[in-house]
């Protein structure tokens, strides 16, 4: 499966994916308004950063990427374990031999499904870049690179 550039009408349904994520999240503070978020969406949108996963139901998972930095990656509750999280951070691998993110510590299921992807933790941070001001882990991914045949 290879993710979708996402365009202005994808917007409602990706904003659905993040919004079913915060709400089923107890621990994550409300802190932008709707709006905010609206905003933030279209600017990623139209920025490029935003590529999108499908099922049979339509958008179910997106990635927001500006080159090697990951700004979120989201997939419905419907769609979990389905592979399309896996799929969005394999598709951003084919485009960039380095990848980094920031991911709230707080945030057990997301830790541990970037360790399964091969992202390392490589700093800490006490929440000063993050919109919930949590303490969040920086994780970078490598390429392996290929040795002699």
């Amino acid at each position: 499966m290879t993710p979708a550039r996402a365009h202005i009408g994808h917007a409602p349904q990706l904003l659905a994916i993040l919004w079913a994520f915060s709400r089923a999240t107890p621990w994550l503070p409300r802190v932008r308004s709707p709006l905010t978020d609206v905003r933030l969406m279209v600017r990623a949108i139209r920025r490029g950063w935003v590529r999108v996963a499908f099922d049979a139901s339509g958008p179910a998972g997106f990635i927001a990427r500006d080159g090697q930095h990951i700004h979120a990656l989201y997939v419905h509750p419907r769609a979990c374990g389905q592979g399309l999280g896996r799929a969005l951070i394999d598709h951003a691998k084919t485009q960039e031999r380095r990848l980094d993110l920031w991911v709230l510590a707080a945030n057990r299921n997301a830790r541990g499904f970037y360790a399964r992807q091969g992202f390392a933790e490589a700093g800490h941070g006490e929440g000063l870049g993050n919109d919930e001001n949590l303490p969040d882990l920086r994780m970078v991914w490598h390429a392996r690179e290929e040795g002699p045949q």
